[in-house]
């Protein structure tokens, strides 16, 4: 995968992150602290998140799916369970509207993005930030074109300007596969395109209270 980073379309998103090293700075020590502490002051509500997955149906508490991050690198992300055991071998990768391998605990861990607070994990182990292109699992990746892996440059992320735009993404893959699509064609070709303009145009403008901004705009984005 290395030659995939060095073409004519990533080198310029490259120069534009080397000419922030001061705002990738201040961003890796934001992560890495401000998550750390999230994880001690919630941990009464992890614990609690856990015990209720548990009750609810069978299998571990934690997903963890091999996903990409920075220069191709893979490591696994951290989520609450959300779907029946062995869900992985019982159908798609992504999760279309009202799919039924959804538990019942899982719709309202989804519904608020609780789910997604285990990768607090991910950030202080540094596979991931708080801003920055979503990852993807090897497959979707390998069907990039040569500027979106430009958006590998920097750590995947656990929200993004393109994660607010398409928060009901399962609802708009649901359009595509009633028209006869497969989930997987209708997310590379039609979902995934649309979410990459986002994220190139996120490295081009990128900063750190532009940073700031995506997550306040998330967090109002959830309770809305």
């Amino acid at each position: 995968m290395e030659n995939k980073f060095n073409n004519v379309e990533i080198e310029r998103y490259r120069k534009i992150i080397n000419n922030k090293k001061g705002s990738l700075l201040a961003k890796v020590i934001f992560d890495r602290v401000v998550a750390a502490i999230m994880l001690i002051l919630l941990s009464p509500i992890l614990i609690f998140i856990a015990i209720w997955i548990k009750l609810d149906s069978e299998g571990e508490v934690f997903y963890r799916q091999k996903r990409i991050t920075t220069y191709g690198r893979e490591f696994r992300i951290y989520k609450f369970r959300t779907m029946v055991k062995n869900a992985d071998r019982l159908g798609s990768a992504v999760t279309l509207q009202d799919d039924p391998r959804i538990s019942r605990v899982g719709k309202k861990l989804r519904k608020l993005r609780l789910d997604e607070l285990p990768q607090l994990i991910n950030i202080v182990v540094g596979d991931m930030s708080f801003v920055g292109t979503r990852p993807e699992v090897a497959k979707y990746v390998d069907r990039y074109s040569n500027e979106m892996y430009a958006t590998l440059l920097l750590p995947a992320g656990v929200t993004s300007t393109a994660s607010i735009m398409y928060k009901d993404e399962d609802e708009e893959l649901a359009k595509y596969t009633s028209q006869g699509m497969s989930v997987d064609d209708a997310y590379v070709e039609k979902i995934l395109p649309a979410k990459m303009k986002y994220n190139l145009e996120y490295i081009e403008n990128f900063s750190f209270f532009g940073d700031i901004k995506i997550m306040i705009s998330t967090f109002f984005g959830v309770l809305k």
